[in-house]
């Protein structure tokens, strides 16, 4: 089944980077899944799925711009749609 197109106020997901990786290897935040609403929808020509995002964090908002699409990796610092729930 084709992905759906990124408009304008669809939600999706946007995983953050986290903080900084520490000598030991760990984080003391995390990368994690959090809601985003597209805000743009940018028109390169490349067909490119990057786009703009209001980010809602549990103490804030963050608006990222050009913000990548990643399906597969859910890497830091793009976005991907949510994942189905099974019933």
């Amino acid at each position: 089944m084709p992905q759906p197109r990124p408009t304008v106020g669809r939600i999706v997901h946007y995983v953050g980077h986290g903080s900084p990786v520490r000598d030991d290897g760990t984080q003391a935040y995390p990368a994690e899944c959090r809601a985003a609403i597209v805000t743009e929808v940018p028109h390169d020509g490349f067909g490119t799925e990057s786009v703009g995002l209001c980010i809602l964090n549990p103490g804030g908002v963050f608006f990222g711009e050009l913000i990548i699409h990643d399906e597969n990796d859910h890497a830091g610092g793009t976005w991907h749609w949510p994942e189905r729930e099974a019933a």
